[in-house]
């Protein structure tokens, strides 16, 4: 599926969701130390933030198929999906408060899981085939300005 055929609000907003990641990644390698250290930071919050997004997702899926009659209340509201709905926004709790190499691998590992999730989500057909693309190309860029800040903050010392 192509980004275009996604509606424009949408993919917007979603592929605008990149700029700060790949911008702060970016300004680690550029900025003076002092500059570097607050992108990293700013870095880490904005992933916490959208980590625990990716879980609300997943909470929000839940009461909009038991509101829509698609599923009962012990369906819709099982322990492992609102489990799974919660664990991301814990994953970026916890990734905030170790030291910053420790929580950018955490925060790396929760969006690598997040994706596999909504993986097998949409193929259990509770999610619209679109959204594995979306994520995917939402998933990579993530992953891959993690791992460059990531790489700053082992050869800066952090």
């Amino acid at each position: 599926m192509q980004i275009t055929a996604l509606p424009r609000p949408l993919a917007t907003l979603a592929l605008s969701g990149l700029i700060p990641f790949v911008g702060l990644a970016v300004a680690l390698w550029l900025l003076p130390p002092t500059g570097a250290t607050v992108a990293l930071f700013a870095l880490l919050a904005y992933g916490a933030v959208i980590l625990s997004f990716l879980g609300a997702v997943h909470w929000g899926l839940a009461l909009g198929q038991y509101q829509a009659g698609a599923a009962t209340a012990a369906a819709a509201f099982s322990w492992a999906r609102l489990g799974w709905a919660v664990a991301p926004a814990l994953i970026a709790w916890v990734a905030l408060i170790l030291p910053p190499a420790f929580g950018l691998l955490l925060l790396a590992a929760g969006f690598a899981l997040a994706w596999l999730v909504d993986r097998a989500v949409v193929r259990a057909n509770q999610l619209p085939a679109w959204y594995r693309p979306l994520r995917a190309w939402l998933s990579l860029p993530v992953l891959a300005s993690l791992g460059a800040a990531l790489a700053w903050t082992l050869r800066a010392g952090f």
